[in-house]
């Protein structure tokens, strides 16, 4: 059993849906603070509401310094302090090479990559001041191990969250600050409604486990690296991916029978 995290504060940026919103109900079901920061004031107060007493929401744009200095303040505000960062917010527009545009490359390069880089930045005088802090990043096996077709810069922007924590471990660990990354696989999210019964059978029939992932599985990987007892745990990654990325081939799954 992991030693209690009760009474210290968490910002979980991207927060008000699929995984994020995962993450911040299981941080808040084991005692944490959260502030769920979302671009949408009513979805991140939803999840709030669902935590209960010690949660907030607040509505910033994390690719911003202007919106991460907002997430900081209101959680020094609401509750005293910062101790986890789970810098979660992403966004995945598909367009493939050729069609891409350099503004669709850049938007999604500072939705995921930038908002890292700046909400990371932002919480470190407070994590300093508490003398110790934990950041979990939430990349993903497509960039950094797997592509898929349309996601080029997806899979580089997930790709570079991971060379920044290598560094950021790096610079950071003096300062009892660790980061770490959780790696998702295909993870069964409501942005995966109405995609029908026949799309979720051919991701399914990818992975070993044979089935999707759920956000409490993601959840429960990111409440282990914010615990006490993976101190001593930093510039590392776990993927959570039910076998995905293991077979060499169609045939092997097709041995599995």
């Amino acid at each position: 059993m992991l030693k209690s995290l009760q009474g210290k504060t968490v910002i979980v940026t991207g927060g008000s849906r699929g995984i994020g919103k995962g993450i911040a109900l299981r941080f808040g079901e084991a005692g944490l603070n959260v502030l769920i920061v979302s671009r949408n004031q009513a979805d991140a107060d939803q999840v709030a509401a669902q935590i209960g007493a010690n949660a907030a929401g607040i509505a910033a744009d994390v690719s911003t310094e202007e919106g991460c200095a907002a997430a900081v303040e209101a959680a020094i505000s609401r509750f005293g302090g910062i101790h986890v960062l789970c810098a979660n917010a992403g966004i995945f527009p598909a367009a493939k090479l050729g069609d891409m545009t350099a503004s669709d490359f850049d938007h999604v390069m500072t939705a995921n990559l930038k908002s890292t880089f700046l909400s990371v930045s932002a919480t470190l005088p407070a994590m300093t001041e508490a003398g110790s802090g934990r950041i979990i990043i939430t990349s993903s096996i497509t960039g950094p191990i797997t592509g898929f077709p349309g996601w080029s810069h997806y899979g580089a922007s997930k790709a570079g969250q991971l060379g920044f924590m290598r560094t950021a471990a790096i610079e950071l660990a003096p300062k009892r600050i660790t980061v770490n990354a959780v790696m998702p696989g295909n993870i069964f999210t409501e942005g995966l409604d109405g995609m029908g019964s026949d799309y979720i059978a051919k991701m399914e029939a990818s992975i070993p486990m044979r089935r999707l992932g759920t956000v409490s599985d993601i959840a429960n990987a990111a409440l282990f690296f914010a615990s006490e007892e993976a101190a001593y745990i930093t510039g590392q990654t776990l993927v959570i991916d039910g076998g995905q990325v293991l077979p060499e081939s169609l045939g092997a799954l097709e041995a599995m029978a």
